[in-house]
């Protein structure tokens, strides 16, 4: 259930990105051709793989969503990372990309030869800015309830949209004030933030592809949760790994050696109902019972007061 409504989250979410990127990256594409700016015309390039880099999202979801099977019993989350690793090589790309072509116009020579961007540009850039941070807020936001490393990429790709915009109104605005070399400069700036957004991503898919535990902060809540149970004496171990998007958790507790295995039983998936509860990330909970020993190692058999 839990799964079906992130995926049912993310589908909207994309479903309504690409209708917003289609638009306005025909927008912006019109405006820089009319307004004669090459910076704009990079923007929309930028917005144009906004288009991609959302039917990734919603492949990579779809295909995490999927039950486990006899092959993959653990599930498939960890498509969504792969998912957000594919989002992070397009951004790198596009980046390159719209770097290059601004380097090749500054250092091609002529400036006095570049064509001076017109209104509509500006118009389209300031339209752009609006548009992709209110887009980044509202892929964020979801990204954030049903923590989906995918969608968070997306939110990003947005993110780094309206900062290529920012970069091409003030080119813009630079060139139409008497600097032209500004608007090509807009792009190699552009670039850079489009770099730096494509690594954040790519470093935080890695590090749910290679099983990173969760925050010393996440653990500890994890720790009082569990020392809540009365029956519980103390905790031997607890180990967390994220697996794409979701978590699993390994803890071995201390109990009254003392007691039926049924009683122990019942203790120790009270404990693993309660992670799971009280936190949403966490897909399953492995809970291993250990006696109570005394100082001497022995099995203390007595409960304690």
């Amino acid at each position: 259930m839990k799964q079906l409504k992130i995926e049912q989250t993310a589908m909207r979410v994309s479903v309504n990105s690409i209708l917003v990127n289609l638009v306005l990256s025909a927008f912006k594409l019109f405006a820089g051709v009319a307004a004669r700016s090459g910076a704009m015309i990079s923007d929309a390039a930028h917005s144009a793989s906004d288009v991609f880099s959302t039917v990734i999202v919603l492949a990579g979801v779809a295909m995490a969503s999927k039950e486990a099977d006899e092959k993959h019993q653990y599930g498939h989350e960890r498509m969504e990372c792969v998912a957000a690793i594919l989002l992070g090589a397009v951004l790198f790309l596009t980046g390159i990309f719209i770097g290059a072509a601004g380097l090749q116009k500054i250092f091609g020579g002529g400036y006095d030869k570049l064509t001076v961007p017109g209104t509509l540009a500006m118009v389209a850039a300031l339209i752009s800015i609006a548009v992709k941070e209110g887009m980044y807020w509202y892929t964020r936001n979801a990204a954030v309830k049903t923590d989906s490393g995918a969608l968070m990429a997306d939110a990003w790709h947005h993110r780094s949209d309206a900062l290529s915009s920012v970069g091409s109104f003030i080119g813009i605005l630079g060139a139409r004030i008497g600097f032209p070399v500004l608007d090509p400069l807009a792009s190699v700036v552009i670039c850079i933030f489009i770099i730096k957004a494509s690594y954040d991503i790519f470093a935080d898919s890695i590090c749910k592809m290679i099983d990173e535990s969760c925050s010393r902060e996440t653990v500890e809540q994890m720790r009082q949760v569990i020392l809540r149970q009365p029956e519980v004496k103390g905790i031997d171990d607890i180990r967390t790994r994220k697996f794409g998007a979701r978590v699993y958790v390994d803890v071995e507790i201390c109990m009254d050696g003392s007691l039926t295995l049924k009683q122990a039983h019942e203790t120790a998936e009270k404990v693993h109902l309660k992670i799971e509860e009280n936190f949403a990330p966490v897909k399953h909970c492995m809970v291993h019972v250990n006696p109570v020993k005394n100082e001497d190692g022995g099995i203390k058999e007595e409960k304690t007061k």
